[in-house]
């Protein structure tokens, strides 16, 4: 399935009810000469509440609001003509002011593979849905993401540090990470 289809049978899932054409009409009276500022500009809204890059790689990219994460990755790994069953990266990012986590993910049946993006701009209690009941292999995906970054993941079976003491204080991979002792300062 190529990247097109692709993009459009996941965009069909999530249908953005505002995806019509608005027009912004600008009164033009007749002594004035028609200008860019002055003409109909219209704005195209996205057809989906997704939304779509290939960032000049070869995975589709999507983008999905945080609400609509754990509907999406369910519909992605169940659905026929999708059948996303192999998840082979998660990780967190610092995007600084965003946090958030991308998932790698390929149908081993159907050969395609997407990428799957999800942000917050809450760094104090961001928080996302777990997909570990999806793909056992995010159990451990998400402890180390919560580790490193501070991400929480709702309904996270065991959602405990992974590699750090308990003891550890602050997120180390976060860009405003400061640690006075271990820093080295060239």
């Amino acid at each position: 399935m190529t990247n097109e289809v692709l993009q459009s049978l996941i965009g069909s899932w999530f249908p953005n009810t505002e995806a019509e054409i608005v027009s912004e009409n600008i009164d033009v009276s007749k002594t004035e000469e028609a200008s860019e500022e002055n003409v109909e500009l219209q704005k195209p809204v996205n057809s989906s509440l997704l939304e779509f890059s290939e960032e000049g790689s070869e995975y589709l990219n999507v983008l999905v609001p945080s609400k609509l994460l754990y509907n999406l990755m369910s519909q992605l790994k169940n659905n026929e003509e999708t059948r996303f069953d192999y998840l082979f990266c998660l990780s967190g990012v610092d995007w600084e002011p965003e946090l958030g986590v991308v998932y790698h993910l390929e149908s081993t049946l159907h050969r395609h593979s997407i990428v799957v993006k999800v942000k917050t701009d809450d760094r104090e209690n961001p928080t996302f849905d777990s997909v570990y009941d999806i793909w056992a292999t995010a159990e451990f995906h998400e402890r180390e993401v919560f580790d490193f970054f501070g991400i929480k993941f709702n309904n996270h079976p065991n959602l405990k540090r992974l590699f750090l003491t308990e003891e550890w204080e602050g997120f180390p991979l976060r860009k405003d990470y400061v640690d006075t002792i271990n820093m080295v300062i060239k």
